[in-house]
């Protein structure tokens, strides 16, 4: 077993929270831990989008939205707010399952919103399509609850709970103009006893159009007598971190930039979740918009002053802060092992890493996980509808991972013969996509490079023939990514010799996502049986 393998067997679970090893994963291509007692943002390289995140005792849980694939809700833990690792996925499938069967780009799980209230683990996010679902579990590395749809309507996003000490319990959320016909605005919703549905429609609490427009993904605070209403402003890229406070919960309420870009590099600095240290720290987590990498996320310094939150450090402006890049890690009390999330697989093991997911809810019929160290994508039928790869329910994705990195993977394609023109390959999605692939067709295979421009709405490939190969045989192909995610393509018959394919490409986001490296295995008609790709593995390193 080489390195790649002992790694990559400490982030597949074998049920629950019980995990095949223990050495942690390290990335070689983004390490927010310098190792110096300081760290370096962003603490993830990759598309964390809208994260919220607890502390529970000594652990710390993150999660972020997941849009349309599957499974949704990823859970992180940590146990410094630095170094993190996946240890689930909170929504198995995207509910309802008939809709989510079909790829849905950016729909699905918007801004959810974690917490532990009375020994079990919550987690409410807003579907703009049908409203605001709950699960909960006494175990964040297990199984979750069945979604309960808490509260039902279009345009319902970004929800938090919020339990108050006199025993009344509260949602806050915001509206998707998109949807509901209004936006820029938050409310509160009161709720039952249990969590499972709003007792009312809501009171809008304030209007954010004049000063704070795209106010939305709220979090829900108390301290001091006040009420906190944490909420980003001013647009994804470009925006603030607003805190609002009133000493009742329907306000009025006073508002407080408590950060912004200021003179920093860092942009659109806002959206996330204020945590606190065993120590009495104060920390906040919140996302940048970096395009085709997605929205990132960093780790600020918080501090209190005069009942208002500073996130980050003052510069030009008394009592709003500006994002670092680094800093002295939290003080948790003791010193952690280095540790990243999976990236490279060399699919040794029974079930699927953590760092995948779909591009909708998967069928048992799409893949072995390992057979005899190989990932198997058995060929599927690509959709009444297809037009390009981003109508592919069976894309296998995972997150850029570093602003530079060079991923590589060993496959080849078994057809069926009684199947022509079945294909597989590995892509760099986005609306701009780039792909190349394995076909078999005319007794023969052949490797070809094709590009899509606009492929959510008319894009059509434009495709390039490679090269002929032998049938059956393995070949390597490998995505080098630079500086502004321009993206080189590779191949190579040996793993030694790499010929490189075409022109630069420049990788584009997808529907509210980060660009995604995707593998897939497909075929134009229906039959009993199918051909299959196999994955020997797929390893993410440093640019050579």
């Amino acid at each position: 077993m080489n390195k790649f393998s002992i790694l990559s067997l400490a982030f597949v679970l074998s049920s629950g929270s019980a995990v095949f090893a223990q050495r942690p994963y390290v990335s070689s291509v983004w390490v927010a831990d310098l190792g110096n007692g300081q760290y370096q943002n962003p603490i993830l390289h990759a598309d964390y989008s809208d994260p919220d995140a607890i502390r529970v005792g000594d652990d710390f849980y993150m999660t972020a939205s997941s849009f349309n694939h599957a499974p949704g809700l990823p859970v992180l833990h940590s146990k410094d707010l630095v170094n993190w690792k996946i240890v689930s996925h909170a929504l198995p499938r995207q509910i309802p399952e008939d809709v989510f069967n079909i790829v849905q780009h950016g729909n699905g799980v918007w801004a959810p919103s974690i917490r532990y209230h009375e020994g079990e683990f919550y987690i409410y996010w807003g579907d703009p399509d049908f409203g605001i679902y709950m699960i909960k579990t006494k175990d964040p590395a297990g199984d979750w609850s069945a979604p309960v749809l808490v509260f039902e309507g279009k345009g319902l996003i970004d929800p938090c709970p919020f339990w108050d000490e006199d025993g009344n319990n509260y949602l806050s959320f915001a509206y998707a103009g998109s949807r509901a016909g209004l936006k820029s605005v938050v409310a509160i919703a009161r709720l039952n006893a249990t969590g499972s549905k709003v007792l009312d429609r809501g009171v809008i609490v304030y209007d954010g159009h004049e000063d704070d427009p795209t106010i939305e993904g709220t979090k829900m605070h108390k301290r001091n007598g006040y009420y906190y209403l944490f909420a980003p402003a001013g647009g994804v890229a470009t925006g603030w971190q607003l805190v609002l406070r009133s000493k009742n919960i329907y306000g009025p309420y006073e508002r407080h930039v408590a950060m912004h870009q200021g003179s920093a590099a860092t942009n659109g600095p806002h959206q996330g979740a204020w945590i606190d240290t065993q120590t009495g720290e104060d920390w906040f987590i919140h996302f940048q918009d970096k395009d085709a990498y997605g929205r990132i996320a960093h780790l600020q310094p918080m501090k209190w002053v005069n009942d208002w939150p500073v996130i980050g450090i003052e510069n030009d402006v008394k009592g709003t802060g500006e994002p670092v890049l680094t800093h002295k890690k939290p003080n948790v009390g003791k010193t952690y092992p280095i540790e990243t999330p999976a990236e490279s697989d060399e699919f040794d093991t029974p079930l699927l890493g953590k760092q995948w997911q779909w591009q909708a809810n998967p069928d048992g019929t799409w893949l072995m996980p390992s057979k005899h160290g190989h990932l198997t994508l058995y060929t599927q039928q690509v959709p009444e509808t297809y037009k390009n790869l981003l109508d592919i329910p069976n894309v296998l994705t995972q997150k850029f991972p570093a602003e530079e990195f060079m991923a590589t993977t060993k496959m080849r394609l078994i057809g069926n013969e009684k199947v022509e023109n079945e294909r597989a390959g590995f892509a760099v999605v986005g609306e701009d996509y780039s792909q190349v692939y394995i076909k078999q067709g005319n007794g023969k295979q052949t490797l070809h490079y094709a590009s899509c421009k606009k492929g959510l709405t008319s894009g059509r490939e434009s495709v390039t023939d490679i090269t002929d190969l032998t049938e059956g045989a393995y070949v390597y192909l490998r995505v080098k990514v630079n500086k502004g995610a321009v993206c080189q393509w590779y191949y190579s018959l040996d793993d030694k010799k790499y010929t490189a394919i075409g022109e630069t490409f420049t990788a584009q986001p997808g529907k509210w996502i980060g660009a995604t490296l995707g593998l897939y295995a497909v075929r134009d008609n229906k039959i009993n049986d199918s051909g299959y790709a196999e994955f020997d593995w797929f390893r993410v390193e440093a640019v050579k």
